[in-house]
């Protein structure tokens, strides 16, 4: 052989071996935070009279835990007030699912984990799940850096929020949520992914994206079919409250 196959030849030698790629590979997480906006004062919305209210704080009779038992949130049964996740106590669903909607949400990220020290993904975080497949992030993000992509209003490791609109820790904050399903054909293909646009504090951080399947640990894969709304307990005691949907023609 010539010299110069040789030396080639010893170049691809040399080199590792490629590793074989995850069926699903992670979007590479972006480097830069989106700017900081302050929103407005309050965040309660009184539900339409068309809206399915999933709760107003008398009870949780919509929810359930993921093996269909009553859930373990603290709720006080007064019209009104929050419940809470209860750490350790597991996620909670809609009994009812959902496919084209409008969703309004308040939630309250706790003080006492940012009084406690702690940072990034450990201070505040939930997440609502649209279907149970795609996930607006819920986190702490006032004054308290992560990855962008998984910051509060994330939909996690697909869309970084346009901006940032959070509150402080210990006040209420709202998402108002317009999601499209996903279109399928009769042989179960996915013809059309999911949209969404969601405010946050008023404030728009997603305008009519597109959806590249379910975002990261959801607990339902996409099909045909409506989903149900899911909070996830990941170990803080972030309140929700005053929780609504209407449901819109496909």
């Amino acid at each position: 052989m010539q010299p110069m196959i040789f030396a080639v030849l010893a170049v691809m030698q040399a080199q590792p071996a490629s590793p074989v790629p995850s069926p699903v590979p992670a979007p590479p997480t972006p480097a830069t935070a989106p700017r900081v906006v302050s929103p407005g004062p309050g965040a309660s919305t009184t539900a339409p009279s068309d809206a399915i209210s999933l709760f107003d704080g008398t009870n949780s009779d919509a929810w359930s835990t993921m093996e269909g038992k009553p859930i373990t949130w603290g709720v006080t049964g007064q019209i009104g007030s929050p419940m809470a996740v209860k750490p350790g106590g597991g996620s909670i669903i809609t009994r009812q699912k959902f496919g084209d909607c409008q969703i309004h949400i308040e939630f309250l990220t706790p003080k006492e984990d940012a009084d406690a020290g702690k940072t990034g993904q450990e201070r505040g975080n939930s997440g609502v799940y649209i279907q149970g497949r795609y996930e607006v992030q819920v986190l702490d993000s006032y004054k308290n850096e992560t990855y962008p992509d998984g910051q509060c209003g994330a939909f996690y490791k697909q869309h970084v929020p346009l901006v940032n609109a959070c509150r402080q820790p210990g006040e209420w904050q709202a998402y108002d949520i317009i999601f499209h399903a996903p279109r399928f054909d009769d042989k179960g293909q996915r013809t059309a992914k999911a949209r969404a646009t969601v405010l946050h504090n008023s404030i728009l951080i997603h305008d009519d994206v597109e959806l590249d399947g379910p975002t990261g640990y959801a607990p339902f894969k996409e099909e045909p079919g409506d989903g149900p709304l899911y909070l996830q307990d990941h170990g803080n005691r972030v309140a929700y409250r005053n929780i609504w949907v209407r449901p819109l023609p496909h």
